[in-house]
């Protein structure tokens, strides 16, 4: 019995190992950057990582201020772009962002990414409020309808996301989780394919499902309404006039015309009659989705500019 035993731990200590070699060989998994929570309680990344998306066929790069992606030369007529991981963009390689595509459509302006996995409605404002030390000209926060719900305690807690408390006015940075046991994860490559491979509970996903559409039309008052505190918290306590909120997509309208009359600049995405966006194993955009996305943008801050710069005099607002 003790033989057996040191064989097969042998045996599971070789195969380790040779999975390891194999993971690591052929890119079976993403490197994923390591994060830390600065001064302001905002999630970056450390600066000047370097990694291989998964597959090898293209590397993500975090700049010196700790956002994915290439910074811009200088900072003048600067514009910043802000949003979660559809601007963090991990899965296609710098020329498929949208700054590289909206300076080749506006090479008057730079453009400078700050996205990150996760980052809520809330937290995007915190980083533009923290990026105005950089004077830009312009900030374009790319959201969906859920960044804002996520933003609200009262509509549910998530630690890990930096939220709002509605009923003390006060934002809630959010927290790592889990960072070590995540850090040895990551690192070890073949724990980390088969850990991405584990088999989903499909029934208890229907039933989450079944529950949210069940749930919906008694808590539509309910989230309006904290929609509406949020927003006016934000026009209170956040400059609103120089920020155009780019939702993707098919988005319902409700919420971006709210968000109008509070002074926010809003565009709606549209790819109806259009090649598809995303992957087909993914719903991120691929080169092609961000290439529309920044036309769909570029053409949006041209408008805005010309509409301002004559009603004013004013550069972008």
């Amino acid at each position: 019995m003790k033989s057996f035993l040191k064989n097969l731990l042998a045996f599971v200590i070789i195969g380790l190992l040779i999975g390891e070699v194999i993971a690591r060989c052929f890119s079976l998994t993403s490197d994923i950057p390591r994060r830390f929570v600065d001064e302001s309680g905002i999630q970056k990344y450390l600066p000047n990582q370097e990694g291989t998306w998964i597959g090898g066929e293209h590397s993500w790069h975090i700049n010196a201020k700790g956002w994915p992606g290439i910074l811009p030369a200088t900072n003048d007529n600067l514009v910043t772009i802000i949003g979660d991981s559809f601007i963090e963009n991990f899965m296609n390689p710098n020329e498929c962002h949208q700054a590289s595509y909206l300076s080749e459509l506006l090479p008057q302006y730079n453009f400078m990414e700050a996205g990150r996995s996760g980052v809520s409605f809330i937290e995007a404002m915190e980083i533009s409020r923290q990026l105005d030390s950089l004077q830009p000209k312009m900030h374009l926060l790319y959201v969906h309808v859920s960044d804002f719900s996520e933003s609200i305690i009262q509509i549910a807690r998530r630690p890990d996301i930096t939220q709002i408390d509605l009923e003390k006015e006060k934002v809630v940075p959010g927290t790592l989780k889990a960072p070590r046991l995540k850090l040895i994860l990551y690192n070890w490559k073949f724990m980390y394919y088969l850990y991405n491979r584990l088999p989903v509970n499909l029934d208890q996903a229907a039933t989450g499902d079944a529950k949210k559409v069940n749930q919906k039309k008694s808590r539509k008052k309910h989230h309006d309404r904290n929609h509406e505190a949020l927003l006016s918290y934000v026009a209170e306590n956040f400059k609103t006039e120089d920020k155009i909120l780019v939702f993707g997509p098919g988005s319902e309208k409700n919420l971006g015309e709210l968000a109008k009359k509070y002074g926010f600049a809003v565009l709606y995405l549209d790819k109806k009659n259009d090649q598809k966006w995303t992957f087909d194993h993914d719903s991120h955009w691929t080169c092609y989705g961000h290439k529309r996305a920044a036309e769909q943008v570029s053409e949006k801050i041209k408008s805005r500019v010309l509409r301002n710069s004559s009603r004013k005099g004013s550069d972008l607002y």
